[in-house]
Parts: C-alpha cells; structure tokens; sequence
C-alpha cells in the first residue's frame, strides 16, 4: 500500500461480529482508518441493515474497500450487488480471494463468518488489501457488469 491514507468499511451481522472485531484489530495494527457500520454485539440484526450503508458508502467512493461478514456471506453479497460501482465477492479460500481481486476488482469482501475460522479471515483479509486487478482483458468484463435497465 501507498502513504495515502488508508480507509476501510466494515460490518457485520451478529453471525459475524466477533469476526468482525478481530479483524479491525487486524486493520488497526496496519493503521487503516475503519469505519464501523455495526453490528456492535451478539444481539441478532436484519443483514441487509449493515450492507446497504456500508455498499452505498462504497458505490459513492468514499472507501475504495469494504468487509462485510454474515453467517455464509451470501445474505451480505447479494444485498451489496444491489448498488452500482460494488463488486462484492464471497471469500473463502485463498484463490478465491486473489481471483476476486485480480479478474472482478472486487471491492467488497463478504466472508462466512460459519464456514471460516477467524485466522482464515485474517489471511483471506491481507490477500484481498493486497492483491492488485490485472486490468486488461478482465477490465473489459468488469465493464460489461453494469447495465442499463432494460425493459422487455
């Protein structure tokens, strides 16, 4: 990473919230700047209540990444496409994360708080922050994702 400050958002439903915690501290010892969308307990929250903020936050630029983390990632991955600009990708393994990265530009990682051990979130974190997007051929495609409306 550059000397540009570094800003990430991230929330969680209740299924992930201690990931969520452990992983901020992660982040707080590489000095990124977090913003915490919540949840901020055990206490049980509707997912899509984290990830709309948090993935309109990130379709309006003012973070270039954001974690977001439920019981399997897919309650916050399908809410998080809903918004122009978001590209969110489960994550759950190490190729996985790096292809989301390097082929989609993934900027939004939704990790399965029940089917990954914290550690492996860890890691799967740093990949994600550090892989870079080839570009080329698979900015092509990532070009295409977006679409106007169409009505048939």
């Amino acid at each position: 990473m550059d000397d540009k400050v570094k800003k990430i958002a991230i929330g969680a439903d209740h299924a992930g919230f201690q990931m969520k915690e452990r992983i901020k501290g992660f982040l707080e010892k590489l000095n990124y700047q977090i913003a915490d969308f919540g949840t901020f307990s055990d206490d049980s929250v509707d997912y899509p209540d984290i990830a709309n903020p948090l993935s309109d936050a990130v379709h309006l630029k003012n973070f270039e990444f954001g974690i977001l983390i439920c019981g399997s990632g897919n309650g916050m991955a399908i809410t998080a496409n809903k918004f122009a600009n978001v590209r969110a990708a489960i994550c759950w393994s190490e190729e996985i994360t790096k292809l989301a990265r390097m082929h989609n530009n993934a900027n939004i990682m939704a990790l399965p708080a029940r089917f990954i051990t914290i550690d492996r979130a860890i890691r799967f974190t740093d990949l994600f922050l550090s892989t870079a997007f080839e570009g080329g051929r698979h900015q092509i495609r990532v070009d295409k994702i977006l679409k106007k409306e169409k009505h048939l």
